[in-house]
């Protein structure tokens, strides 16, 4: 089983249908990081787990899941639960970490149509993905928002963001480390009717994850 931590915040109507095409052997945990549209409620009533974190952020979220994940099982996933992933895309990010031929694997973001990721957005994970190249040596193209890791490797790191910075701490992380790191293409649909991106549904919150992922950079 390959535990799939779910950071949430106010995701209940993507929920059923995200649980709904979650593969088979990928169990899903909802971290429910102070939502207010009932999203715990929605996430047990389909059976999922559910893990609540009080400090707020997305490094907080996805940490306190890691912690709840299961260490028998080896691998955990990671996946924004807004909807505009496709859960049953988890085995091609994380196949390259099940067969040992990488210690991080990630997805790069294919939007499906025109508009499903904003131009601010894009523009901010093109400047921050080229400077991880640069800087790293690493041959990624995005900052990861859907990825898979060993959990003892992951917690090994000793990552310290707990907000939008954890994924570039992460990669950089995994540089330092001398992590084979794998990137494969996902499709990005638009999100669920009902839902709002924290970080590219407005330009506001995408210069919060860039000030955040800045101070990674500057660490």
């Amino acid at each position: 089983m390959t535990d799939v931590v779910l950071p949430c915040r106010n995701e209940a109507p993507a929920l059923p249908a995200l649980l709904s095409r979650m593969p088979s052997g990928y169990r899903p945990i909802v971290v429910d990081n102070g939502s207010s549209d009932g999203t715990a409620d929605v996430a047990r009533a389909l059976g999922a787990e559910v893990v609540a974190v009080a400090e707020p952020g997305y490094g907080a979220a996805v940490h306190a899941g890691v912690l709840a994940s299961d260490p028998d099982d080896g691998v955990v996933c990671v996946m924004d639960a807004d909807g505009s992933f496709d859960p049953a895309q988890l085995p091609l990010v994380a196949g390259p970490v099940l067969d040992g031929s990488a210690q991080l694997g990630t997805g790069r973001r294919r939007p499906v149509g025109r508009g499903v990721w904003p131009l601010h957005a894009r523009i901010g994970n093109t400047v921050l993905a080229g400077r991880i190249r640069r800087t790293t040596g690493l041959a990624v193209h995005d900052i990861g928002p859907m990825r898979a890791v060993r959990r003892d490797d992951l917690l090994a790191l000793g990552l310290r963001d707990r907000r939008f910075g954890y994924p570039l701490e992460l990669l950089l992380a995994a540089a330092r480390a001398g992590w084979r790191v794998s990137e494969v293409d996902v499709d990005y649909h638009p999100r669920a009717a009902g839902t709002r991106s924290k970080v590219s549904g407005s330009a506001l919150g995408t210069l919060r994850a860039v000030r955040d992922m800045s101070a990674v950079l500057a660490r």
